[in-house]
């Protein structure tokens, strides 16, 4: 089947634009690894890095010159030939070809301000600097892509001035000429306005370059496609310098979905929060639950009005179909929710509840309750589960804490802390001690040595994340504190809580609540 030509070609720069952001930090085997699944993925263009800056790079290269790639093309990352050097004779043009890329990206100065104050060079000079590089790389048979940096700024300063820096672009044969937001402090109207002089000026495609420094830099990506740009280019989750780059998993949808022009095959928009998650998790960044389209709350529910909609039309509180980009709703339970959140989200955890259920006012009033005492569901839905379980099937726990006492000591100058836990279950009895790095430490290990014992699977169960939270901190040191506990078996994760004027009640009875999800659900 033949492929759609694309309205608009995405060009992906996570792994040399996005990695210069705070944190962001990839190996060269990264970088291959995101470069395959953004090939899968079905991006146009992956820019892998600047040949020379560091051996990374160069070993991206190396390994990406061996691979076959099926949909995106490579490109090498530079700048113009220096001040004063023969392009011939530029160590930078030699690193260039060397990387053996089909595409070159050369970013070269819009700006007259960088002209004369940075690089100290003659408007004329640099004129020719950007004419002689285009030409000699495409006298190499590369397709180059000439970056404008500094466009929006450089046109509002000198307009004439950067006009003559695109078209001696375009004279010397750029096959694209991307207009970058270098500062990231434009807005929209004028993004659209300059790119629209761009585009009545010249008959090269035109690219929009954008950065996210005062929020609007995927709305800067947007005016500048609806002022004729046809080329964007952007990071996976927006990576990138200072507070990062126009984001693709905001931008690729919205072409799609908003502005229906083809960009990566529909095919692959189903794919888009996998992606997302996947380049975070290779970043070692958590992944933005807030990101738009792609995170986790981006089609969650609270309010019971809104709920109670969704539930007969999604889309009057849903602009698309969460599944279109590998999403899902989440409908949320709290102190704000009506039957019909507590209904789906039954559903969502697996029970059969309906409106009709006979104890569905009993959860709706209890769930309501709890949350006024300071209990939170959202991110322990594991707690949620076990609620809805114990007041549908009347049962107790398959295990009983009998009594526990928490102690601590100094000893030479170190702080140990020990834990003894009595646990009932059916007729008998276990009786452990353990000693911990806290209070919590040694309280979790004494809890899963005693039921061990009875339930060998809770061995796989570890305590990935503990949060507290102080809920009236104007009571001081008897205030009120809410514990979140995360809990994994290697496969899956899920969270409990737990509320108390106690710190270590409040954490036991979310470390209680772990095992008895871990024993009835895993």
């Amino acid at each position: 089947m033949k492929k759609a030509k694309p309205d608009v070609e995405i060009y992906d720069t996570t792994l040399r634009d996005g990695s210069q952001g705070e944190g962001i930090n990839f190996s060269a085997t990264d970088k291959i690894r995101i470069a395959e699944r953004l090939d899968t993925f079905g991006v146009h263009y992956i820019e892998g890095g600047w040949p020379g800056s560091n051996p990374k790079d160069m070993e991206f290269f190396k390994q990406a010159a061996r691979r076959k790639w099926k949909n995106a093309r490579i490109a090498a990352f530079s700048m113009t030939r220096r001040k004063g050097v023969a392009v011939e004779s530029d160590e930078l043009m030699r690193m260039l070809l060397g990387a053996e890329t089909p595409v070159v990206t050369i970013v070269g100065k819009t700006w007259l301000l960088h002209v004369t104050e940075v690089l100290r060079a003659k408007p004329d000079e640099n004129l020719a600097m950007i004419s002689d590089t285009i030409r000699y790389l495409k006298d190499h048979s590369k397709t180059v892509i000439y970056d404008a940096e500094h466009s929006f700024d450089g046109y509002k300063d000198k307009p004439e001035y950067s006009l003559a820096t695109w078209q001696a672009a375009e004279k010397a044969g750029a096959d694209c000429i991307v207009l970058c937001d270098t500062n990231g402090g434009c807005l929209p109207s004028e993004i659209a306005r300059i790119t629209a002089f761009a585009k009545s000026n010249l008959s090269t495609r035109i690219g929009i370059h954008t950065h996210d420094d005062i929020g609007v830099g995927v709305a800067n990506a947007l005016a500048g496609l609806d002022a004729g740009a046809t080329h964007v280019q952007g990071t996976i989750n927006g990576y990138g310098e200072r507070t990062g780059n126009c984001s693709l998993t905001s931008v690729i949808p919205l072409v799609h979905f908003k502005i229906n022009k083809v960009g990566v095959p529909a095919t692959s928009l189903p794919k888009l929060k996998e992606l997302s998650e996947f380049v975070d998790e290779i970043a070692n960044v958590r992944h933005d639950p807030r990101r738009p389209w792609v995170g986790q709350t981006a089609f969650a529910h609270k309010g019971g009005m809104h709920v109670h909609a969704i539930d007969r039309v999604a889309r009057s509180y849903e602009h698309i179909n969460p599944e279109a980009v590998g999403n899902h709703r989440r409908v949320l339970v709290s102190d704000m929710s009506g039957r019909t959140n507590v209904v789906l989200k039954a559903k969502e955890l697996g029970f059969n509840l309906s409106n009709d259920t006979p104890e569905l006012k009993t959860i709706t009033n209890k769930v309501k309750e709890l949350e006024g005492q300071g209990y939170e569901y959202e991110a322990a839905e594991g707690s949620l589960a076990l609620l809805i379980k114990r007041l549908l099937e009347h049962r107790e726990l398959p295990f009983q804490i009998s009594s526990y006492h928490v102690s601590m000591r100094r000893d030479d100058g170190n702080s140990i802390c020990q834990a003894v836990v009595k646990v009932q279950v059916g007729d008998e009895t276990e009786h452990t001690v353990a000693d911990g790095d806290g209070p919590v430490n040694a309280l979790d290990g004494a809890l899963r040595t005693a039921l061990i014992r009875f339930f060998p699977k809770l061995k796989k169960v570890n305590l990935i994340d503990y949060k507290v939270r102080i809920l009236d901190s104007g009571t001081g040191t008897a205030a009120k504190t809410r514990v979140l506990i995360q809990s994994t078996d290697g496969k899956e994760e899920w969270g409990t809580v737990g509320v108390h004027e106690n710190i270590i009640e409040a954490s036991l009875q979310a470390l209680v609540d772990s095992m008895e999800y871990a024993l009835l659900w895993k």
